[in-house]
């Protein structure tokens, strides 16, 4: 059996070397809504190994890395029907879980950001994600209206998850160590069914407000849908921090009652 994998730049692949961590991780996964997790990026399984002696979660891995995939197999050959080789991303997660499924992982920072698109595209799955990524997005990801880091990602999940920043990582637990620290959160599927309005559109307002985001709503929505004209709106005089999930909501009714004229 190989020794070790080595970490592959362009897989923005950092191994975890910090047991302790690791079960923090692990323990933060409740699975309170289904057994069915995934793990994304196990990497030389350091999540996994606590993962899989969990006799409440029924463990699967997915793995993009072949050498990771065939060190795991190697040392866990009892996980090989268990580990997937393949790009997270492109996993038809509805036929795999129809369901549900909770997703974990120490996440590749390249593409932390696309996981949870990928999570919101599955909500009706997703009851839980747990992951770690750069403190930077996590930040994001949690931050309430009115803070300076609030912004696309934070109403987009938002609307569908509860948030919680659990613990912060640092630099020195990783092999190699990253540049920035890491941290750890929990999304858990609130009781939101959908939004009072149209959620591509919403999508829309919220990536053209925040495009612009140090300039009023009043400049980046009209600047995104010309349709608005001169017509106005409360929130016009407002930077778009300033406004939650629910406000956006309004913010959408009213562009969409603009592209109708």
């Amino acid at each position: 059996m190989m020794e070790s994998v080595r970490a592959k730049k362009q897989l923005g692949q950092h191994f975890l070397t910090d047991l302790s961590i690791a079960q923090r991780i692990c323990d933060s996964l409740s699975g309170f809504a289904t057994p069915h997790t995934l793990e994304v990026g196990p990497g030389m399984g350091v999540l996994t190994a606590f993962l899989k002696e969990r006799k409440d979660l029924n463990l699967r891995a997915a793995e993009v890395d072949r050498e990771s995939v065939d060190y795991l197999i190697a040392k866990w050959p009892e996980m090989a029907p268990r580990i997937i080789y393949g790009d997270f991303l492109r996993l038809p997660l509805g036929e795999m879980y129809p369901d549900g499924v909770n997703i974990i992982g120490n996440f590749p920072y390249n593409i932390s950001s696309q996981i949870f698109f990928k999570v919101l595209e599955n909500r009706s799955l997703v009851s839980e994600c747990v992951g770690m990524v750069q403190k930077e997005v996590a930040v994001r990801i949690a931050e309430k209206p009115g803070t300076r880091d609030y912004g696309i990602l934070s109403v987009l999940l938002q609307a569908f998850y509860d948030i919680e920043y659990l613990f912060t990582v640092h630099e020195n637990v990783f092999n190699p160590p990253p540049k920035v620290k890491s941290a750890v959160i929990r999304l858990t599927r609130n009781s939101r069914e959908s939004l009072d309005c149209d959620e591509k559109l919403f999508i829309k307002v919220v990536k053209g407000a925040f495009n612009q985001r140090r300039k009023t709503l009043r400049n980046s929505i009209r600047a995104a849908f010309p349709e608005v004209g001169e017509r106005t709106h409360e929130f016009f005089s407002l930077r778009p921090e300033r406004l939650g999930v629910d406000d956006f909501v309004e913010l959408t009714n009213f562009v969409e009652s603009c592209l109708k004229k």
